[in-house]
């Protein structure tokens, strides 16, 4: 089984990412239970404004579109501005908008029968928010979500430290990220085993 973590921190690599240290939680989850994860920084790419798979010359999509339909998993990472997704993660939804048009040999819209989760860090509330955004836009594109497939970190309202710089609340943050990875590979399993079938007609 093979997941794909695509971190949308606004920070170019190869600055320190909390978002990515965070997903690193699932990820080593993940891997425990026997998943190939791969991991993309969609602001170190040139994924060009639309909703087209493919803009032409100088389009990195294409890439992270072909690794998305090689994966059962999708791990969704984000920091949290302004109380919303970040703008690249806003980009990645747009781009991904194109597989509603996009159906496997029998009819199924591609992203049917995978499975998708949500890691968010950041200095405010705002968590649960960033969540039901990024999970209700995978819902529509096709992914199953299953339950509390999710973790975030953050101390409150107001500014604050980062994941990196302090320790509080990592214990819960791995916990939840245990109970999402479980609930991941548990569901892609079902899946695999009972695949959905092609919407009615």
């Amino acid at each position: 089984m093979k997941a794909i973590m695509i971190n949308c921190t606004l920070k170019p690599s190869p600055q320190p990412s909390n978002t990515e240290a965070l997903a690193g939680l699932v990820i080593g989850e993940l891997e425990r239970r026997g998943v190939e994860v791969s991991t993309v920084r969609a602001v170190d790419l040139n994924l060009k404004p639309g909703v087209e798979t493919d803009l032409g010359d100088g389009d990195d999509w294409p890439g992270v579109h072909a690794r998305l339909l090689a994966s059962e998993i999708l791990v969704m990472a984000t920091p949290t501005w302004l109380g919303h997704p970040s703008s690249v993660a806003q980009r990645v939804l747009e781009r991904m908008d194109a597989m509603l048009a996009e159906t496997d040999s029998e009819g199924r819209p591609v992203a049917f029968n995978r499975v998708a989760g949500t890691v968010v860090t950041g200095n405010e509330d705002g968590a649960h928010h960033v969540i039901s955004e990024i999970a209700g836009a995978l819902g529509d594109i096709g992914y199953t979500v299953p339950g509390q497939a999710w973790t975030y970190w953050h101390l409150g309202p107001g500014p604050g430290p980062d994941f990196l710089d302090d320790d509080r609340g990592h214990d819960w943050s791995a916990k939840a990220a245990r109970t999402m990875a479980a609930g991941l590979v548990g569901v892609a399993e079902a899946l695999a085993a009972r695949p959905l079938a092609p919407p009615p007609g």
